[in-house]
């Protein structure tokens, strides 16, 4: 499985394959991933605002 494939999984962009088994760990897993995905790109985003957008306005 790619690694594109995988993050579009965690941000529910693409249908995850219905025959792969779930437990209870592995949903846990993809959660934890999930979100910190998220908390990466809040920070980028973050990043780029004080990087490039604040010192334009200046």
């Amino acid at each position: 499985m790619g690694i594109l494939r995988q993050v579009a999984e965690y941000l529910y962009i693409k249908k995850r394959d219905p025959n792969v088994p779930r437990d209870k760990y592995l949903k846990y897993m993809h959660g934890m991933n999930r979100l910190s995905i998220l908390i990466f790109l809040i920070a980028i985003i973050i990043m780029i605002i004080k990087l490039v957008i604040i010192p334009l306005f200046r």
